[in-house]
């Protein structure tokens, strides 16, 4: 059990069960009932929705820690790990929290020069020395995004610490948001000369082991760092324990995982996206629906975990990862199907 750290003192239903074989050929999934499940009409009507979206893969609905319905439309199991590309970046948020609550990062404040400082470039931006722990979370950095246009010259350098580090500034660090998945390999990089080992083996020890889900390796860079900000595997089963490790503010079966304090500092909103308008805290989104908060992780092309905590439920949703030649309004499908149908399925409740 990890020693926690508080971070006060830091950071100041059911719908009919189905019969029939899904289209990936796999055993029908059924849906359970629950005394604080959801509305059985508006839940079957959700998941007839979502069987229509042929880039969707599973979804599972879990209300008040109980499974109220899980399908698999098409592709893997539920517990076969899949890749939940930027959703990763919550997953790594955790490893930070944890490596903060263990005394191996001071806190959000401490600088990441403390671990990085030999891998600044030659006359180094004095900016770079004031960027911190909590930059890299919420995407605060202000480096040059290695995102979109710019991600194949990122993965493609012969190091992709070096490559990050050596951006432009576009904004002072603490300032707006700028998504870059190279800021979040940035804090994969920290993790590893903090605790000394892989971000894989801290994220087995750490978030693998005490949930009971598999976390298999992931791509890597050129030195060996995995890859921070994509490309984690875990299954559908698997996020919804963190999911719901997150909705019970780090605990999971009586045990603290995610030291007190960091869940409430990551789902405060500190950037905010220039293209969705959604704040971004430390990892997670965060939006509303109605007058009820929503926090979620998102991984290209509908990797999805929300948690709705006034609703006691958690979401879980993953989708075709290959890229698209032309956008899609695929997420956003998903992000109707919870606000229009399964959020006001859970308030009506079985």
């Amino acid at each position: 059990m990890i020693r926690a750290l508080s971070l006060t003192a830091v950071l100041l239903m059911a719908a009919p069960a189905c019969s029939e074989t899904n289209r990936a050929g796999n055993p029908p999934v059924q849906a359970r009932s629950s005394t604080t499940g959801l509305d059985a009409g508006l839940l079957a009507e959700a998941l007839s929705e979502a069987e229509t979206l042929p880039r969707l893969h599973s979804v599972i609905v879990a209300r008040d820690g109980e499974v109220v319905a899980e399908r698999v439309y098409r592709g893997p199991s539920l517990d076969t790990p899949v890749n939940i590309k930027s959703a990763s970046k919550s997953v790594l948020a955790a490893l930070a929290g944890i490596a903060i609550g263990q005394g191996l990062i001071e806190g959000p404040d401490q600088p990441i020069s403390d671990f990085l400082g030999e891998r600044f470039p030659t006359n180094p931006d004095p900016r770079l020395a004031t960027i911190t722990v909590g930059h890299l979370l919420s995407m605060q950095a202000g480096l040059g995004s290695t995102s979109g246009g710019n991600y194949g010259a990122w993965v493609s350098s012969p190091n992709w610490v070096r490559y990050a580090l050596a951006q432009p500034f576009e904004a002072e660090p603490g300032g707006r948001m700028i998504y870059s998945s190279g800021t979040s390999h940035l804090l994969s990089a920290v993790l590893t000369e903090a605790a000394d080992r892989s971000t894989h083996a801290s994220a087995v020890a750490w978030l693998g082991q005490p949930l009971d889900i598999a976390i298999p390796q992931w791509p890597a860079d050129p030195q060996g760092i995995y890859f921070g900000g994509n490309d984690m595997l875990m299954s559908p089963r698997g996020l919804l324990k963190f999911g719901e490790l997150y909705r019970n503010d780090g605990v999971h079966e009586g045990q603290r995982v995610l030291p007190e304090g960091w869940v409430e500092a990551s789902w405060n909103g500190r950037g905010t996206s220039r293209w969705s308008g959604n704040p971004y805290g430390y990892g997670w989104w965060i939006k509303t629906v109605g007058d009820r908060p929503v926090y979620f992780a998102w991984g290209y092309g509908g990797q999805m975990v929300f948690v709705v905590p006034s609703l006691d439920m958690t979401v879980v949703m993953t989708s075709d990862p290959s890229p698209v030649s032309e956008r899609t309004d695929h997420v956003d499908r998903l992000h109707q199907l919870l606000d229009r149908t399964l959020i006001p399925a859970a308030e009506r409740g079985a």
